[in-house]
């Protein structure tokens, strides 16, 4: 009885794993979206802050290292069941919230301290 088991388990662990591409894209669509949303946010408050230079991008890097720790935490254990790898969870549209970081760290900086 334990052989045929243990056969079992041998042949479901050796089988590949099928992702649905469209879940996979809305699943980062999801990601890309809360990353947009965060630094518009922390872009805010970094102007109304009044931080400048160096500051505001570690304000930046502070925020978005922030946002990768809490989807790694609620992806959990099961993480692979909704991405093909951690690193996508953590970096996927980094670089593009910086744009939109600098756009509205700028913004508010110059109505709230300029004018």
């Amino acid at each position: 009885m334990s052989a045929s088991i243990s056969s079992k388990s041998k042949r479901f662990k050796n089988e590949n794993i099928v992702f649905n591409p469209m879940s996979i894209r809305n699943n980062s669509a999801v990601i890309d979206y809360c990353r947009t949303s965060l630094s518009a946010l922390s872009g805010c408050t970094a102007g109304i802050l009044g931080l400048t230079g160096l500051y505001g991008f570690i304000f930046y890097i502070i925020t978005g290292l922030l946002l990768s720790v809490i989807l790694l935490v609620k992806a959990g254990s099961s993480w692979n069941r909704y991405f093909t790898s951690r690193y996508t969870v953590a970096t996927n549209g980094l670089l593009g919230g910086l744009f939109t970081y600098v756009l509205f760290w700028t913004f508010l900086y110059g109505m709230v301290h300029v004018y």
